[in-house]
């Protein structure tokens, strides 16, 4: 006969083991791969596409209330030209274009890795439109890739607004992505953003799942 008492120490260790798991990691988040883009003031769209112009949905994003707009753009730089750079809406108070290292190569612009929102310093770039351009100061930058979470979802990872974590992929070009910001609100969906050249380094698809590891 097993002890009962032996039997109960055994059980506890296993859930104790099992948790110690489920907090180093606490589960898998989708990818979402963002190509250059752009989000616009009011503003800057009227002065790109005209007086009192509306952007046009051609499709949802991942992100609650986020969507693809039909409109695009032309972006120059010192070196060179983007074309046909989507904007992504809805309107925003500030003008930010969000481009990967080789595109920042390509127009002239110096790389500038930052936080989106965070764009004091950045360089800027000329935006052409069909109705006319926007000199913009500042406002380009290199996103950082980052985990957008529901409250709810942060609950069950543990994890906070601003903390950092890294992200573990599978397959045969398989890397740890470290430094990877969480965001939090009541108002995003669980996903994993990052640029193009980080997806290709490691052969990932739009919605893949990557490990989240504390």
């Amino acid at each position: 006969m097993i002890d009962e008492n032996r039997v109960k120490q055994i059980v506890a260790e296993v859930l104790k083991n099992l948790d110690v798991q489920e907090r180093m990691h606490p589960g898998m988040v989708s990818v979402g791969i963002s190509n250059r883009h752009l989000h616009v003031s009011q503003a800057d769209l009227e002065t790109l596409f005209g007086k009192g112009y509306q952007m046009k949905n051609m499709k949802n994003l991942s992100q609650p209330g986020q969507f693809a707009a039909e409109e695009t753009v032309l972006i120059a730089g010192p070196k060179g030209m983007l074309e046909k750079v989507r904007i992504l809406g809805p309107v925003r108070p500030s003008t930010q274009i969000e481009i990967s290292w080789t595109d920042s190569f390509a127009i002239g612009v110096k790389p500038t890795l930052r936080d989106s929102g965070d764009t004091k310093g950045t360089p800027g770039c000329v935006i052409m439109g069909p109705k006319g351009s926007v000199i913009l100061n500042e406002g380009v930058i290199v996103a950082a890739r980052h985990i957008h979470m529901h409250t709810k979802d942060a609950e069950k990872f543990g994890l906070k607004d601003m903390d950092r974590v890294s992200v573990k992929t599978s397959g045969p070009r398989s890397i740890v992505y470290n430094n990877v910001l969480i965001r939090v609100s009541d108002k995003f969906a669980l996903d994993f953003h990052l640029d193009t050249d980080e997806a290709n380094s490691a052969g990932l698809k739009n919605g893949e799942m990557v490990e989240v590891i504390r």
